[in-house]
């Protein structure tokens, strides 16, 4: 654990000073305004962003936590922030940090960031010298840069105003474009993180200028014109935490209030009863915290956590009252099911999904079963609307990671090896229909086949409780190439030999848009939507269509 003073943590001009930065960048970064954003050059299998690396794209967690009342506070911000990042571990296991604030000095925060699992970075004692009243944290897979200490977040930068930290989930579409005008200015990135880059961005003066010291907001609003997709932001000052969602709202972002012990049933809208505020990726944390979740960051909301409460200082439309594109994959695989989007809760959402599931791809089976653990809800709705009973037949190995986001194909497959034991009871004999969440590469599913025929099942029909995976996703998640992703080299027919099942059959774009929408209010507006991009090839309107991957 580090204090940090007038020291710039991450930038490669840490030389330079911040006006001198501001004075450089703000041309640069203003002509982008008017320019059109393009896609990428094609990757290179295993590419990423600015650099050759092994490593493959993801998700990342965000987390913030300010005390209300009179500081200092009797809430422990940085356990808090602490045990919020334990619940978004699933969003990423490569690196994790957190920086604290007393409120009361601009110019020094305290921070901790380290490479591994959540449990091996932070204890007691680093906790300790991360006492404060407010906060931020990240959990980190990498999406644009390689696993690196150097690329850990939030990113802390010193600007003329003071310090400021930035935790970002999601990936700049447009970061090359960027990164290009900002280098052909002279300024330095220490990085090839798009998160620096945002960090950066924040420390220049809008376009309209400032008069009375810093006008954050301003700033915000100045780089989501900037950067229409993709991401969440926390970002804190001084005495304050902003929440930011681009305006496509395709990266979840929610807030909760941490409440009096006792009280989390009561579900009284009194700010006075806070004991303070959390703004997270997720909400499956809150109730761990003592936290009750107050509501989503809506598409294009600024909005400011301060001792006092939660505010919206702002909202960024999308151009042409265009529908958001709420990642339709959180839903499917990546969130945890106890999370909350748009209303509904995850597990709800993915048990719809196995019914739905049940009438397009009906097959007679003795049992139902899941590929835990993100399979099982749809595996139950599965059940219920087949009428044939629910069964657990895998036994799973918890302390193994998940294969889909380990950095590399060999440990992916390593890993299944690991992952998975046979319930031999439950299956010796029987027509098994199992149901997975998504296939991607098709490295897993063959070697739980096998495991489950050498357990002496008789049959296996594998449902998939998504469509397809067809297409790359550049906005943050773990789809990098169209060549690796086996439904474009294999039909069902043919992806069922070649796994060892008797059947294999996906549920429809159709069928799961359905089953989203299903318990939600305005499902029939307008102004909902989905980003289907990885399944479809339809990629948000503000992006060229033609993309050559």
């Amino acid at each position: 654990m580090n204090y940090y003073k007038l020291q710039n943590l991450n930038s490669g001009s840490a030389n330079m000073s911040c006006d001198k930065q501001e004075d450089d960048c703000n041309e640069a970064l203003s002509r982008l305004t008017v320019q059109t954003i393009k896609p990428r050059r094609p990757r290179s299998k295993g590419e990423t962003r600015g650099q050759k690396s092994s490593g493959l794209t993801h998700e990342c967690g965000v987390f913030g936590c300010i005390a209300a009342g009179d500081w200092p506070s009797q809430v422990d911000v940085a356990q808090v922030i602490c045990l919020g990042l334990v619940a978004l571990q699933h969003r990423g296991q490569e690196s994790a940090g957190i920086v604290t604030s007393k409120g009361v000095c601009a110019k020094s925060f305290h921070v901790h960031k380290g490479m591994g699992m959540i449990s091996n970075i932070f204890n007691d004692e680093n906790i300790r010298r991360l006492r404060g009243n407010l906060g931020i944290g990240h959990t980190r897979y990498s999406t644009s840069a390689a696993s690196e200490e150097v690329n850990c977040q939030p990113f802390v930068v010193h600007t003329a105003h003071g310090a400021l930290a930035v935790a970002h989930n999601g990936e700049l579409v447009n970061t090359e474009s960027l990164r290009k005008m900002v280098l052909s200015r002279g300024v330095g990135l220490s990085t090839h993180s798009d998160s620096e880059l945002i960090t950066q961005a924040l420390c220049l003066n809008p376009p309209e200028g400032e008069i009375s010291g810093p006008d954050w907001p301003a700033r915000i609003k100045h780089l989501m014109q900037l950067a229409p997709l993709s991401y969440s932001l926390v970002i804190m000052h001084r005495d304050r935490i902003y929440g930011v969602r681009d305006p496509y709202g395709n990266r979840p972002l929610c807030l909760g209030k941490i409440v009096p012990i006792g009280n989390l049933a009561n579900e009284s809208d009194d700010d006075d009863e806070a004991d303070g505020w959390v703004i997270s990726s997720e909400s499956c944390g809150f109730l761990s915290i003592g936290a009750r979740y107050v509501r989503e960051v809506f598409p294009g909301e600024i909005v400011e956590l301060t001792r006092e409460g939660i505010k919206t200082i702002d909202i960024v439309e999308r151009p042409d009252k265009k529908p958001q594109a709420f990642c339709i994959f959180e839903y499917v695989y990546f969130a945890r099911s106890d999370s909350i989007f748009e209303g509904q809760m995850v597990y709800s959402v993915r048990m719809e999904c196995g019914k739905v599931l049940a009438i397009e791809s009906p097959v007679e089976g003795d049992i139902v079963s899941s590929v835990p653990e993100s399979g099982t809800a749809a595996a139950h709705g599965y059940a219920r609307q087949s009428m044939i009973p629910f069964a657990e037949v895998l036994c799973k190995n918890r302390y193994v990671g998940r294969t889909f986001i380990q950095p590399s194909t060999r440990l992916r497959q390593l890993g299944v090896a690991k992952k998975f034991g046979a319930l031999s009871e439950n299956v010796k004999g029987k027509r098994l229909i199992l149901i997975d969440d998504s296939i991607v590469r098709g490295n897993t599913i063959g070697p739980i086949i096998k495991l489950l025929r050498d357990a002496g099942v008789k049959e296996v029909h594998i449902r998939i409780a998504s469509p397809p995976l067809k297409y790359p996703c550049y906005m943050g998640i773990n789809i990098p190439t169209r060549e690796e992703l086996v439904a474009n080299k294999l039909d069902n027919l043919k992806l069922a030999k070649a796994v060892g099942a008797d059947s294999l059959t996906y549920l429809s774009v159709k069928g799961l848009v359905q089953a989203v929408r299903h318990g939600m209010d305005n499902r029939d507006c307008n102004y909902i939507g989905h980003c289907t991009a990885c399944l479809t090839g339809e990629y948000p309107d503000e992006l060229a269509g033609d993309l050559d991957w």
